[in-house]
């Protein structure tokens, strides 16, 4: 399991501006930036004792353009600390911006 501290080093380490879950109107930025979150557990249990604690999380990268380099050094990031992950893509067209989200279990 990563603790927040792990994470955030992880996060400082690709460059971007990023926040927990979102950006709020006080600290609103233009993208490129991540936002990450840890929206539930994946625990592995048995005989009522949790053996392995397990979050998911999720690092959304969001930008104008679709962001090529950005999405690299993300996955360059995670291969370097050994992190199996998940990637799916979308246009957000409400947001007028695009949302590569990784999902990864630490």
């Amino acid at each position: 399991m990563m603790s927040v501290e792990n994470i955030k080093e992880m996060l400082n380490e690709i460059g971007l501006p990023y926040e927990y879950d979102h950006f709020s109107t006080h600290n609103w930025i233009e993208p490129p930036f991540i936002v990450w979150r840890i929206p539930e557990s994946d625990n592995f249990h048995a005989d009522g004792i949790t053996y392995a604690k397990i979050d998911v999380l999720n690092i959304e990268l969001y930008s104008d353009e679709k962001d090529w380099n950005n999405e690299k050094k993300i996955e360059d990031i995670l291969d370097k600390y050994g992190i199996t992950y998940d990637k799916t893509g979308e246009y957000l067209d409400s947001e007028k911006m695009y949302e590569v989200l990784y999902e990864m279990e630490v």
